[in-house]
């Protein structure tokens, strides 16, 4: 008998519904003060992520922990595995599978399982869907590395575009309240970027100590 305790999950219409990822939704509502953001982007793989957050927000005002206020929904997809920002714009409801390339390797999911959850989302609550190539990726995962010290990967590179690109098309209103979702640490895919490191270091207290940074 496995001693392994069973993950957390409900079968709805056909398709297994994973929940961990309303914690993204819920969090964030707290670290607000309870409320809900007015805008939020946010990476597409298979799309249970903005689902479940999307779902998060609606459980939230259902019960009355925060104001019933109105959000959006926006996602973003890399150009090389863009099979859901290709469906919602061109109006269909089915997402047609595609061959993944590109850099983004965390978010190449072909066959998006949520693919058609995911437009249900981001068109009841009045978002969008932007796309981003591997040159505009690396641009943001810069971009948020000048301006706000965090190393993305480049799933976080693919939302900050988008982010700037949904800016650019007056679709995100700079004036209400926004929250992107940064799902990676840089690290993972720092072979993506020109990225030579300053300091190579030894896991003893000695070598820690020597390139100063422990006193």
């Amino acid at each position: 008998m496995s001693s392994k305790a069973p993950r957390s999950s409900t079968r709805t219409s056909g398709r297994t519904t994973r929940k961990g990822s309303k914690t993204l939704g819920y969090e964030v509502a707290e670290q607000l003060g309870w409320k809900i953001p007015a805008q939020v982007v946010i990476p597409i793989a298979s799309g249970s992520l903005l689902t479940k957050i999307d779902k998060a927000f609606a459980e939230l005002a259902k019960i009355g922990l925060v104001p019933n206020t109105p959000w959006k929904v926006f996602g973003a997809q890399s150009l090389g595995c863009s099979p859901v920002a290709e469906a919602f714009h061109a109006g269909h409801d089915v997402v047609q599978p595609v061959r993944p390339t590109g850099i983004a390797k965390s978010l190449n999911i072909g066959n998006p399982a949520d693919g058609p959850y995911v437009l249900d989302a981001v068109r009841r609550t009045g978002g969008s869907i932007a796309v981003a190539d591997d040159d505009d990726i690396r641009e943001g995962i810069s971009l948020l590395a000048r301006t706000t010290g965090i190393f993305a990967e480049t799933a976080g590179g693919v939302t900050v575009s988008c982010l700037a690109k949904l800016v650019k098309d007056g679709l995100i209103d700079t004036s209400q309240e926004t929250v992107i979702y940064n799902t990676g640490e840089g690290l993972k895919t720092a072979d993506v970027l020109d990225v030579h490191p300053t300091h190579r270091i030894k896991p003893t207290l000695k070598s820690a100590t020597e390139a100063g940074l422990l006193s």
